[in-house]
């Protein structure tokens, strides 16, 4: 079943990651392919807040992973591969513990390890339209 969420601007952002939220129901593997500026790191902050995240949530491009706590004091892992040039980087992360968890893993750039990514993998891509608007999509 095809599925979307219009985020019209940065004022819709809270009210687009609650419909996404609700409609993504226990996917545990949410991978956002868009191109640079498209708004993936915007969109996961929303997907944070909703979720009850304290802490301030930021890209995780130079540490590639960040660990957040839910309200409900569940782990969210943060994933951000645009620095990963290489495969085995990414392994030597220990990737498996991570997607394996049962905790929420939500991954910028997963193109750069499309291979790693477990089957179960949620794939959503986020589309800038002509109004700047964005559309986000996904099949499941």
């Amino acid at each position: 079943m095809k599925h979307e969420v219009t985020i019209k601007d940065l004022h819709d952002l809270d009210r687009a990651a609650g419909e996404f939220l609700s409609k993504t129901g226990e996917h545990r593997i949410i991978a956002f392919f868009a191109p640079m500026g498209a708004g993936k790191t915007t969109f996961t902050t929303a997907i944070c807040n909703r979720l009850g995240v304290g802490d301030a949530v930021c890209s995780p491009t130079f540490t590639i992973i960040n660990e957040y706590r839910t309200s409900d004091g569940e782990p969210l892992f943060h994933f951000d591969f645009y620095r990963i040039n290489r495969l085995a980087e990414a392994i030597d992360l220990g990737l498996d513990d991570y997607f394996y968890s049962g905790a929420l893993c939500i991954i910028e750039w997963p193109e750069n390890i499309e291979e790693l990514l477990p089957e179960e993998t949620l794939r959503v891509s986020i589309r800038v339209n002509g109004d700047q608007s964005r559309t986000v999509c996904w099949e499941d």
